[in-house]
């Protein structure tokens, strides 16, 4: 018996850390759903936490949401084709080519998608590829004064060395 616990202990460890990572997912989606209600993300896609900020609640929301999905660019481009202007959003630019970018528009809001097609060994050999995407959603209100520094005395600044 003492020869399988370490065995055992490595599998209910192994498994835990998958708890935790469904876990965030969950919790992150709800959250995001919450803060962006208006706004389509793609349900086979994975929230990646580290460069995943969101700021504001409401209408007010600004913020950025890096996204993995198993979808293809292309895929994805016809996603976010069919499912902004139905919560509405409106198309204001596009570029679509290797690497994707959608501007839309909303109630004075901007968001911004950038859908690039993930590298890696496992695409390179399935021949089949997801997609990295990038969302940025910005308040009108975000910046408020749209010259910070004009009053700015550059001789009287500290020296950083």
């Amino acid at each position: 018996m003492k020869k399988y616990f370490p065995v055992l202990f490595l599998l209910i460890f192994i498994s835990s850390c998958t708890l935790f990572v469904n876990e965030y997912q969950v919790n992150q989606r709800k959250i995001i759903s919450y803060l962006l209600s208006d706004f389509p993300i793609p349900k086979n896609s994975e929230i990646i936490k580290d460069p995943t900020v969101v700021l504001g609640t409401g209408n007010a929301v600004s913020g950025r949401i890096v996204l993995e999905s198993s979808y293809s660019p292309a895929e994805n481009l016809i996603f976010y084709g069919n499912s902004t202007p139905e919560s509405g959003w409106v198309l204001v630019s596009s570029k679509v080519a290797e690497e994707i970018s959608l501007v839309y528009s909303k109630e004075g809001r901007f968001a911004t998608i950038y859908i690039t097609p993930t590298t890696g060994l496992g695409q390179f050999f399935s021949g089949d590829y997801g997609s990295d995407i990038v969302i940025s959603v910005v308040h009108p209100n975000a910046i408020a004064e749209q010259l910070p520094y004009a009053g700015l005395d550059y001789d009287n600044l500290p020296n950083i060395d």
